[in-house]
């Protein structure tokens, strides 16, 4: 009877496993629809910036 109740709660554990894998999977599926959608519009992504990250000019040591 230990075996058995191992082996249920293990079928059960990969079950689970599996669908949050699976809703995983749909979040980024979605993500990327979200993202495609958004290019397809012509919006900028905020995290595009006009002014850059570094100085056009080395530094001076």
């Amino acid at each position: 009877m230990y075996a058995y109740e191992i082996a249920m709660d293990r079928a059960a554990d990969l079950i689970r496993r599996a669908d949050e894998e699976r809703r995983a999977r749909e979040a980024v599926r979605l993500a990327r629809a979200a993202r495609r959608e958004t290019e397809a519009r012509g919006v900028e992504h905020e995290s595009h910036s006009r002014r850059p990250r570094r100085s056009r000019f080395a530094r001076a040591v």
